[in-house]
């Protein structure tokens, strides 16, 4: 079943089933070479700069499915055609199953799969119809922010040292993947967002419509721990990230439509060049139970929704996915897309990073660790949509709460690629060398996952420098950008007092801080006439 990640009301009600839904894949790209020529016509400029800075090259996939295909199905009046992906050069249909399967007599059809896989395999057995379990989905510079409230779930996993090293998410996209967004438009806790033109855009993707101020509120609570501010009440994890809104999720009922939905608009976010794409939603069961998902499914390679999330990774974006709130129920693991091999798997911890029961666990049926990291998933805080600042349970918020993290992150370590993010994360967990089933590697230390990064990525910004590690112990290093072989380290007390004065280099940047007492000072760094301050904590 899918849910969105947080705790809900089940309902029950009996639903007849008349019509089949089916993926139908074409054998051919016929305009392939002409995308190859000019990819300006699929991928904006951000996006084939988002696969050159990672060293990814276009593929078929990137090119579009071909119009005349999707014309001839169309044309059919017994078919109706629900969404299309080029990724997967496919169209999700619905239909008889005798038409739907007379689609394979056409010569640009390689093969028809029925979302009910009795169809596709005889030997399946399949599935009695019964009462169906519905879900009621209306749910209850240097930046030294007052969190309030919001604090803990900020710097458990030390992403306050990364804002207050001005790494709040700037120049980082996110789209978020989720059932509306009402709200966002007109409440006093996104206001930030607004004034500062944070909100790209977005399309609902379920009515085909470009209001995504729509829908249930879920994506807006979603929304609210990533990019909500209210001063000394809620600061979100990425708050100057921009954001891109996509409806993808129907919140009335559960087919396998809203897993090509996704799938869409994960195509539409590489289009657009995002970062980062959000998802708070996981699916098992469906309204129609011959659509259902067994644990064997979890393998990262069975679902359309998981095959999709492990494309957009190879185009270059970092996927994090919440792991689910089933820990108490039967079903008991993680969900699609959760169990992609390359999702960012976030499960959910109470406030004292405690495992918290809901949170589904893993491992993926092919002995993958799942969840990946965790992060505070019961009683977040964040916004409603009406702009109170209120709490929450799910890994719907401990996975937004970690995406924004990775915004910071990677606006620190710009020439990281998305692998080299997601590792530099696993690595910094709490239990990255003893993993378990219900914490996967633990809680991050985003600090410790830049620190790390400044270490052993080999290429550096050109245009900054690093001081690292922050906070710090005895010493520090200055990693100097790539076109400097010398400058000049100075830090000041809180009085303004110079307490220490060093040159340094790229063959000498050690920095030693052993007669300083511990706190909070200030440096400056210069070189040529360029000069960059900032803070360090020494410990």
């Amino acid at each position: 079943m899918k849910r969105f990640y947080l705790f809900v009301t089940i309902l029950s009600s009996f639903v007849v089933f008349a019509q089949e839904d089916a993926w139908v894949y074409f054998n051919a790209k016929p305009n392939a070479q002409a995308f190859f020529g000019n990819p300006l016509t699929e991928l904006s400029q951000r996006s084939l700069d988002r696969r050159l800075a990672q060293g990814i090259q276009l593929d078929e996939k990137d090119a579009p499915i071909e119009q005349l295909y999707i014309d001839q199905i169309s044309s059919n009046s017994d078919i109706v055609v629900l969404a299309k992906s080029k990724w997967f050069n496919a169209l999700h249909v619905q239909g008889s199953e005798d038409a739907i399967r007379a689609l394979e007599n056409l010569s640009f059809v390689a093969r028809v799969d029925f979302a009910n896989r009795v169809l596709n395999n005889p030997l399946r057995t399949a599935t009695t119809p019964k009462k169906i379990k519905k879900v009621n989905k209306l749910l209850e510079s240097s930046e030294l922010f007052n969190y309030g409230n919001s604090g803990n779930q900020i710097q458990m996993l030390n992403g306050h040292l990364l804002h207050q090293q001005n790494y709040t998410g700037s120049g980082k996209i996110i789209a978020v993947m989720d059932g509306g967004f009402p709200g966002v438009n007109t409440a006093s806790s996104f206001s930030r967002l607004r004034n500062s033109n944070k909100i790209l855009g977005g399309y609902d993707f379920v009515n085909r419509s470009s209001n995504f101020y729509s829908g249930i509120s879920h994506g807006t609570l979603v929304l609210s721990t990533m990019g909500g501010f209210r001063d000394n009440q809620l600061v979100g994890t990425a708050p100057d990230a921009s954001y891109y809104l996509f409806i993808t999720e129907d919140g009335a009922n559960e087919w396998p439509l809203e897993l090509s939905l996704w799938v869409e608009a994960a195509e539409e976010a590489d289009r657009l060049g995002v970062d980062i794409i959000n998802t708070s939603l996981g699916y098992t069961e469906f309204d129609n139970p011959n659509y259902n998902f067994t644990y064997a499914d979890m393998n990262g390679n069975t679902t359309f929704i998981s095959k999709g999330l492990d494309i957009a990774f190879s185009r270059g974006m970092v996927c994090v996915n919440s792991a689910g709130n089933s820990g108490n129920d039967p079903w008991q693991y993680i969900s699609a897309p959760a169990d992609a091999v390359n999702a960012l798997t976030i499960g959910a911890v109470n406030s004292a990073g405690n495992y918290a029961s809901f949170s589904s666990i893993g491992p993926s049926f092919d002995g993958r660790v799942k969840p990946d990291v965790v992060a505070q998933g019961q009683q977040s805080v964040l916004s409603s949509a009406n702009g109170n600042i209120t709490t929450a349970s799910g890994t719907s918020f401990s996975g937004p709460i970690t995406a924004g993290m990775v915004a910071c992150l990677w606006q620190a370590l710009p020439n990281a690629t998305n692998a080299e993010i997601v590792q530099l994360i696993k690595e910094s967990a709490s239990l990255y060398s003893n993993p378990n089933n219900e914490l996967g590697y633990g809680i991050p230390d985003f600090n410790l996952a830049l620190n790390n990064g400044l270490l052993r990525l080999p290429v550096r910004d050109v245009e900054k420098f690093f001081i690292f590690p922050n906070p710090a112990n005895d010493n520090i290093s200055v990693s100097l950008p790539l076109d400097t072989e010398n400058a000049k380290i100075s830090l000041y007390n809180s009085l303004g007092q110079l307490v220490l004065e060093q040159d340094v280099s790229q063959g000498n940047s050690r920095v030693d801080l052993a007669a300083l007492r511990a706190g909070v000072y200030l440096y400056a760094v210069e070189s040529k006439g360029s000069k960059q301050t900032g803070k360090i904590a020494k410990q």
